[in-house]
């Protein structure tokens, strides 16, 4: 596979933008990935005063699930060794960034496969958060190449893997994670409940003006 011409293109723009535009860049592609981290802990947070077990665990898989694609993608990384295109295409203007060193490949992006996988767990654990991720996404995407550390096809297929096994994962864990996330909120221990909420069932067991023995 080859986008070189895709990446030049894409390069050349990054250099003819203003200074500050170039800045931005080169901030969200080192940072960005926290928004998705902040994300998480929004989405766990608000998963807690749902009374549906199924929220939580939606809430805990999504970060999981973006570890998995991590682990996918570095494990591509190790088999592949393509050579970064900062390093490799012959005329591309100097990259935004430094040129990662040799031996840090390039295929998959994993800044790419990280923001996909995050942004579907997200999207399924919070339908109407796919407005705001999967854009993140798209862009951490697209910083990459900008910025000029990854080719154009590093960072589609790094989306498309993490976007997969995102998928695979909350498919596969969802059923076992309800039943933890129950059988925590159901024990009233003082730590699972701090990190799953309330049991409904516990909670709506008193009466106002009455206790139970």
């Amino acid at each position: 596979m080859d986008s070189s011409d895709l990446y030049l293109d894409i390069t050349d723009f990054a250099h003819s933008t203003p200074a500050w535009v170039q800045s931005a860049f080169e901030l969200w592609t080192e940072h960005g990935l926290f928004a998705f981290g902040v994300l998480f802990i929004a989405v766990w947070w608000r998963a807690r005063t749902r009374h549906d077990p199924r929220a939580v665990a939606l809430a805990v898989l999504a970060p999981l699930a973006t570890a998995v694609g991590y682990v996918a993608s570095e494990l591509v990384k190790s088999s592949v060794h393509e050579e970064r295109p900062c390093r490799a295409v012959a005329g591309a203007a100097d990259s935004l960034l430094t040129c990662p060193v040799s031996g840090d490949w390039s295929f998959p992006s994993n800044h790419a496969t990280i923001a996909g996988a995050a942004a579907v767990a997200l999207a399924l654990a919070v339908r109407r958060l796919a407005l705001l991720a999967v854009p993140l996404a798209l862009l951490m995407a697209f910083s990459r190449v900008f910025v000029g550390v990854h080719y154009p096809h590093d960072v589609a297929l790094g989306l498309l893997l993490g976007a997969s096994l995102a998928v695979l994962t909350v498919l596969a864990l969802t059923g076992p994670a309800v039943g933890i996330v129950t059988a925590m909120r159901a024990s009233g221990v003082r730590a699972a409940v701090l990190l799953t909420g309330t049991d409904p069932a516990r909670q709506g067991g008193n009466v106002s003006g009455c206790r139970l023995p």
